[in-house]
């Protein structure tokens, strides 16, 4: 039997965050309808153009009706979340690069841990994750999950690239149909002459 808890409230009254800790707790997976209604107003924006945003006037309801028939919606279960992906064709991202920021202890060499430095502070791990909350998947970490060798960046001293202690800076994040098709995301350290080392993915 399925068993669904709606949590309902005033605008910005902390509904959302507070349906995420309760699946949280419950081991259940969370679907944000706040997502879900940007959504929906997002791809109702990209059919009607923009001119019509601008124009001030209301949408006939009919209209509206018609648009909402023919944009399905898709929930992709992202790790334990339910996103949103809407229209025929769901927008695709990647987003990529040094983020400078290692995002949890397995992505720094124990001897690197240091709980107050720069790109280790639980600040900066928030944002990342607040980076991914909406709807993007850590494709390195994801298709390598139990590597804690899985390093990006080296200090360019005491050989450290060789004996590979390091961290892991540069991400490649996709949103969910991409990671999908994901057959690989490697880090080649071998290559370059760079402290960082060039990720590279293979989607599809």
């Amino acid at each position: 039997m399925a068993r669904v808890i709606a949590i309902d409230g005033p605008a910005a009254s902390g509904k959302s965050s507070t349906a995420a800790l309760v699946a949280e707790r419950l081991g259940w997976a969370h679907l944000d309808s706040g997502a879900l209604y940007r959504a929906l107003t997002l791809a109702a924006l990209d059919r009607l153009g923009e001119e019509a945003a601008r124009s001030g006037e209301g949408w006939p309801v009919q209209r509206i009706l018609a648009l909402a028939e023919e944009l399905p919606v898709r929930l992709v279960l992202s790790e334990t979340s339910f996103r949103p992906e809407v229209g025929r064709e769901a927008r695709q991202l990647i987003l990529c690069g040094d983020m400078n920021v290692a995002r949890a202890d397995i992505d720094v060499h124990p001897k690197e841990r240091k709980p107050r430095a720069i790109g280790q502070l639980p600040e900066e791990r928030a944002l990342i994750e607040r980076i991914l909350s909406r709807g993007l998947i850590d494709l390195g970490r994801t298709l390598d999950p139990d590597n804690d060798g899985l390093f990006t960046w080296w200090a360019p001293w005491r050989n450290l690239r060789q004996r590979n202690i390091g961290w892991r800076l540069d991400y490649v994040f996709v949103s969910a149909s991409l990671a999908a098709r994901a057959t690989t995301c490697l880090v080649q350290r071998e290559v370059g002459t760079s402290d960082h080392a060039p990720v590279m993915a293979r989607l599809g």
